[in-house]
């Protein structure tokens, strides 16, 4: 079996909390392992793994993986939903082998009935069967799809999210499922499905590999291609017109963490809070919060924004983000903390003329060989020990020391020890974008 993990979401309805360069499935909320872990953790028995991911967080999961071994990463510069990703993977496997796609963002608690489900979507893969895996609901819910499904696995239908009195209606009724996003299938079987109901994507997402960069374990999809593809999801392209579809039911403590709501029943509040005459709070924060005699509440804080939201409501923060990614489009993009191949840098301050950062970078790591036009920059070493490159002339920096780079000069600054190196960086200058620069020479082929 060949695990395929998709990694494009973006989590905005987790927004604080999620970012578009720092998404749901990276951050790290469940005893310091992130959803995206714990999907590797729970397929670690499948003989492959192929990512699909944006290139933009690549080495985001290339860090978590930490020593697994990956067999492709498959890189899309923007994302055009699940029916081309899942194609993506399918085009780079041999036809008779059984794909398992799974979104990194899914919590899953009961691993034993998890295993078990997948047995018998193996099965039924192997018969030849498109599978699909529904949830079994124990409450009305709007925010996912449904199906529709007899005892027998056949699918009778596919729903779309529906009002809060059809939820409820599908509940009672029975017969019911909440839809996974989770699939089972022989690459060949789906390809040629997917011929059969959407011949163009597969058609372009072939175009897409042979004209991209195409390597044995890393696939980098070009812009051009890319933007060629249909951007419609595999449940709207194949999975409801297919004739070859089975349902395999899943109790196993699924949750696909798309709202507070849901990630208030799986986390405990986090951060120093004080609650008088307050009940039923959900707390996400790094300051001391006091709520009194207020109850059901959001409260999400980070160190530029802040979330306060009425349980129940969580679904509706999807607007939010798109309020601020046209107001405020840098609090929907990244943290004040920003990850890059090599560490991260956190903004500590600026004003006019001038920026503070404090960068970490990891045990043999380096950032590029780059130079700016229009800032100046003043480095000083406060934990561990650097090599810093200025027009080819090489100095070591220890703790309490202090180097100083003019605008125009070509600079370097790499960790030469086995513990992070910190450096608190200070630029001034005209212009302090993080686009003033030009990169020489860049262990991660980044432009």
């Amino acid at each position: 079996m060949t695990n395929v993990i998709l990694c494009g979401g973006s989590g905005t309805r987790l927004w604080p909390l999620s970012r578009t360069l720092m998404p749901k499935q990276f951050i790290r909320l469940f005893n310091e392992k992130s959803l995206f872990d714990l999907t590797l953790r729970r397929n670690v028995y499948a003989q492959k793994t192929i990512i699909v991911c944006n290139e933009a967080h690549y080495f985001l999961a290339l860090d978590e993986c930490g020593n697994k071994k990956i067999d492709k990463f498959i890189l899309e510069p923007f994302g055009k939903n699940t029916a081309a990703a899942i194609t993506f993977a399918a085009l780079c496997c041999d036809e008779d082998e059984i794909l398992l796609v799974t979104p990194s963002d899914h919590l899953i608690e009961d691993e034993t009935e998890y295993k078990k489900a997948l047995l018998i979507a193996q099965s039924y893969a192997n018969q030849g069967f498109l599978v699909t895996f529904g949830i079994k609901p124990n409450e009305p819910n709007t925010g996912y799809g449904y199906i529709k499904a007899d005892k027998n696995g056949d699918v009778e239908r596919f729903i779309e999210k529906p009002n809060l009195e059809t939820a409820a209606k599908f509940i009672k009724e029975g017969g019911y499922y909440f839809n996974s996003g989770m699939f089972c299938f022989k690459a060949g079987v789906f390809l040629s499905e997917m011929k059969k109901y959407a011949p163009s994507i597969v058609k372009d997402v072939t175009a897409a590999i042979e004209g991209s960069a195409n390597e044995p374990n890393l696939l980098k999809i070009s812009p051009n291609f890319m933007d060629k593809i249909e951007d419609i999801s595999i449940d709207y392209a194949l999975m409801q017109k297919s004739l070859n579809i089975k349902m395999v039911p899943l109790d196993a403590g699924w949750s696909d963490m798309g709202s507070f709501d849901e990630l208030s029943k799986k986390i405990k509040n986090e951060g120093e809070s004080l609650q008088i005459g307050a009940s039923e709070n959900f707390i996400l924060t790094k300051k001391p919060t006091a709520l009194v005699d207020v109850q059901n509440l959001l409260v999400v804080d980070t160190k530029d924004a802040l979330l306060i939201a009425k349980k129940g409501s969580s679904q509706k923060v999807k607007e939010v983000y798109k309020h601020f990614s046209n107001s405020l489009p840098e609090i929907c993009e990244t943290h004040t903390s920003v990850y890059r191949p090599w560490g991260s840098y956190e903004v500590l301050g600026e004003g006019s003329g001038y920026k503070m950062k404090k960068i970490v970078v990891k045990p043999g790591k380096r950032l590029s060989l780059q130079k700016h036009f229009k800032r100046n920059e003043n480095w000083v070493v406060v934990e561990g020990e650097a090599l810093v490159t200025i027009d080819g002339n090489e100095a070591p920096l220890k703790q309490n020391e202090s180097i100083y780079i003019k605008s125009g000069q070509i600079h370097r600054l790499e960790n030469t020890a086995n513990s992070d190196l910190i450096v608190i960086e200070v630029q001034t200058g005209e212009y302090l974008g993080e686009d003033d620069i030009v990169r020489i020479s860049d262990d991660y082929d980044r432009k």
